[in-house]
């Protein structure tokens, strides 16, 4: 399994995760499409970790499931949580005076998006995009 772990503390590593993401899309065989939708969600949990947690990680690797070719983003940190995912899952919420799309809107461009926090231990998000 071909896996990249970038540590996230500032904006730089924000790039570097979504060229990683890119990356391991393109060599995999995803649209050109895909290859920016998978960076465009790594793009906005990483900024989440930079944001709330200022420090973390995200790990691109490449999975397969029933003959399906996917890509998987975990993006964790040991950050202050979050309270209630119901409402940061909803477009619009935000504790940081943004527009509150990166959570919902990283679970749109993605297909299989799973969010375990706990407040005071950190967050974990793993997502999946499955090629065409």
């Amino acid at each position: 399994m071909t896996e990249t772990r970038v540590a996230i503390e500032r904006e730089a590593d924000i790039v570097a995760a979504r060229q990683a993401g890119r990356a391991l899309a393109a060599a995999n065989g995803f649209s050109s499409t895909d290859q920016t939708l998978i960076a465009t969600a790594i793009s906005e949990v990483a900024r989440n970790i930079v944001v709330y947690a200022q420090k973390g990680e995200v790990v691109v690797s490449a999975v397969e499931d029933a003959g399906r070719v996917g890509i998987q983003v975990v993006a964790r940190d040991a950050g202050p949580g979050i309270d209630n995912v119901d409402l940061a899952m909803r477009d619009g919420f935000s504790t940081k005076n943004s527009l509150g799309l990166g959570l919902p809107g990283a679970r749109r461009l993605m297909d299989d998006f799973e969010l375990a926090s706990e407040p005071g231990l950190g967050t974990t998000i793993t997502m999946k995009k499955w090629r065409r």
